[in-house]
Formats: C-alpha cells, sequence, structure tokens
C-alpha cells in the first residue's frame, strides 16, 4: 500500500520547507512538492515532520521483570513518544550473556510494534560475545545497577574492548577515566560508547584523549534534572548514574551546544511505583514517551535547535550503532517518521503514559511541542492518541 503524507514540514540543509512524502513499500519513495497519487492521504497539516526516533538505551525488563515493562507496553509506549526504534539493554532475567538467552529474547521481542535490537552483555564470557548474531553492542558495567553484570577485573574489560566491534559501557566519574586510558595505551581501534554521562568530570574524561572513536550519550533525566529534584521527588528521581549539580547538568547543555555530546538516549528504566515507594527501593525512571517532548519545549525555549535533536536522536545514533536504512528523512530509507505539533501544550500526566509502570518523574510538567503520529516502516502505528498494534523488524547492522 501507498501512502502520501501531504503538507509535512521538514528540515532541509537546516530550513524548513513544506513538502509531500511518498511511501511505498515501507520506504521513502519520493520528497515533493507535488500532490501525488497513492492508496492513503494523510494530512501532516503543517505540522513538523522528523526522522522517527532511535533511542539505544531502554530497559524494557523482558525476560524475567515483566511486571516492569515488556516488549509490547514498551514500544507501544516508545511510539507514543515519536521512538520508532529502540536498542536494548541487557541486564534482564536471566541476562542476555549468552547465545541462548539472546535468541529466546529475539522471541519475545517479536510482539513489539517499534523497531527493535539488542545489546549483549559482557560477564567474562567472550567466547559468547564473538559468536553473537546481529547484536547492536557489547555492554560493560563498570558500576552497580539493576542486576548483577558488574566487573572490575581490567584485563576482562580490555577483552571487552578488544572482542567487541561496539561497546557500550557504564562507566561512573573515574572509571570514565580508566576507560579511555585502557583505549588509548592499547591503541584499541573498536568503538567505544559512553552511555547516560551525568556531569561535566565524566564528559571531559570521555573526551580527554580526543579519540575518534570514543561517543557520548546522554539522557533526558540528566539534561531537565538535577540534585535539586531529588529533594522534591526523592526515590522517583533516583537513577543511576544519580542525578548531579546544576552546573554538571549546565556543562552536559554546554556539551550539546560544543559536539562534545554525541546521542540523547532516555535510559528507560521502569519500575512500579510500589516498588520505589519502598526502603530498598530500585534505581531507574521511565523515559520514552516524555524524551521529545522535553526536546521540542526546550527547542521552543531556544535551548537546542532541531538540527541538533535530529542528529543527536536520528542520525548519529544509525551512524553509530550501524544501523541501516534509518535515522534520515531520505529517499530510499525506511519510512520511519514521527509528525509533531510543536505548537501544542499539554502536561504530563501519568493517566495517559502507556508505559506499565504508569508514572513520570515529569509528572505535572507543561510541555509545548507533543508528537502526535508515529508511522514505522510505512505503517501508521499512532496516531492522536490511538495505538495500532502493527508488529516491527529486528534491525539490520552494517559494517
Amino acid at each position: 500500500m501507498s501512502i502520501l503524507i501531504k503538507n509535512c514540514r521538514i528540515l532541509v540543509k537546516d530550513k524548513l520547507y513544506v513538502k509531500n512524502i511518498l511511501i511505498k513499500n515501507g520506504k521513502i519513495a519520493k520528497i515533493t512538492n507535488k500532490e501525488l497519487k497513492a492508496d492513503k492521504i494523510i494530512d501532516a497539516k503543517n505540522n513538523l515532520v522528523l526522522p522517527g526516533l532511535i533511542d539505544v538505551h531502554v530497559h524494557f525488563r523482558e525476560p524475567g521483570l515483566t511486571h516492569k515493562e515488556d516488549f509490547l507496553t514498551g514500544s507501544m509506549a516508545a511510539a507514543k513518544g515519536g521512538i520508532t526504534t529502540i536498542l536494548d539493554m541487557p541486564n534482564t532475567i536471566p541476562p542476555t550473556t549468552t547465545i541462548v538467552a539472546l535468541e529466546e529474547k529475539r522471541k519475545l521481542a517479536a510482539k513489539s510494534i517499534v523497531n527493535y535490537g539488542f545489546n549483549f552483555g559482557a560477564s567474562g564470557n567472550i567466547s559468547d560475545i564473538k559468536k553473537a548474531k546481529n547484536i547492536a553492542a557489547v555492554k560493560l558495567y563498570m558500576d552497580p545497577t539493576t542486576g548483577d553484570l558488574k566487573t572490575d577485573d581490567l584485563e576482562l574489560i580490555k577483552d571487552v574492548l578488544k572482542a567487541s566491534k561496539l561497546i557500550i559501557a557504564h562507566a561512573e566519574e573515574d572509571n570514565v577515566k580508566s576507560l579511555i586510558e585502557i583505549m588509548a595505551k592499547n591503541k584499541i581501534k573498536n568503538h567505544l560508547h559512553v552511555a547516560h554521562v551525568s556531569s561535566e568530570m565524566e564528559l571531559n574524561h570521555a573526551k580527554s584523549r580526543k579519540l575518534k572513536n570514543v561517543t557520548v550519550e546522554v539522557t533526558p533525566h540528566h539534561l531537565f534534572m538535577n540534585e535539586k529534584d531529588l529533594q522534591a521527588l526523592g526515590a522517583f528521581a533516583e537513577m543511576k548514574p544519580r542525578l548531579k549539580t546544576e552546573n554538571d547538568q549546565k556543562a552536559l547543555w554546554h556539551g550539546i551546544n560544543n559536539g562534545m555530546v554525541d546521542v540523547i538516549a532516555s535510559d528507560h528504566a521502569p519500575h512500579l511505583k510500589e516498588e520505589k515507594e519502598k526502603a530498598n527501593y530500585p534505581f531507574g525512571v521511565p523515559g520514552v514517551e516524555t524524551m521529545l517532548p522535553l526536546l521540542l519545549d526546550a527547542f521552543n525555549k531556544n535551548m537546542i535547535t532541531l538540527p541538533k535533536i535530529m542528529e543527536l536522536c536520528c542520525e548519529n545514533p544509525a551512524k553509530i550503532f550501524r544501523i541501516k536504512n534509518k535515522g534520515l528523512l531520505k529517499e530510499g530509507y525506511d519510512a520511519d517518521l514521527v509528525i509533531a505539533d510543536i505548537e501544542k501544550r499539554q502536561a504530563v500526566r501519568s493517566e495517559d503514559l502507556l508505559t506499565k509502570c504508569k508514572w513520570s518523574p515529569f509528572e505535572g510538567k507543561i510541555l509545548k511541542g507533543w508528537p502526535v503520529a508515529t508511522i514505522i516502516n510505512g505503517n501508521v502505528v499512532y496516531d492522536n492518541g490511538q495505538i495500532f498494534g502493527i508488529k516491527a523488524k529486528e534491525v539490520q547492522y552494517g559494517r
């Protein structure tokens, strides 16, 4: 089936133009001024049309923790948030550290309505890492978080860095410095992606050697919250890495504007309210539904440009993780896109959320700029509050 999305405001060389987008066989067939014939016409009503966001850091909690989230609920929430592709993290039960566990997760993820990929966990399993097929990256945990994948063994860390084409590291504070030193001293050419950088110190450590094969990711919660929010929200603002100072928050924004930050990812880490209310609460906050609205609100406040949002949430994730045919609004690319009303003002409300945990640390915050429709592989999967349960695909990676 062919679809024509007419009256789209799209960015062409950093300027907005009104165009029509023709979709055929799940691909962008034509971007044109002409109103071409199609089986279905969608009027974007001069709203902004962006490439679908690629969220390289989510915890959809399946298998083993599906009371918090699963691939269906997590993907529904992602689609509502304008995210069309996710990469899931390995700290599930069992962890994704064996080929058997990876193949089992593949079967479970088939219910997803957004495109999906998997990060493989590192735990002294070099032979499995080398055998794992069609994975996005290998996740290395150097600090404690949900699950039991932390490693302190520097020789093992070095082996993982050498064995994997792309490594995502959960490293905090001086552990970031240690990682960069290992990369530099051993002249490791594989790519290191430092996840959820949360402070000025971590950012400076990550970029200290100016290594071209090191990229930096930040999260919306570290961009839009700081340690002052802990006083009001308590456990509901607790995550790993923890919220830092206002100066650290400013440093992350400065990093976005000066090119030190390469990716924004949600680190969607849902836990139920009742779990957060316990004395020994788990760390993590949900984020797939609020990432794009927060960034569009920041655009409306002149904190970030639209080209920068597209670069950090669409283009760079596709480049770094070698995801084929995604991340750009371009003829021949997959028809993954989001229509956003950048004038729409709405509060974040728990009752509107599709994540299974049904809460957000941004509850009550009025944001200007919201996704109104999401199209994945040429299929409308979200439209003004309505979800259409069309199954998506596992992503494929280039070299």
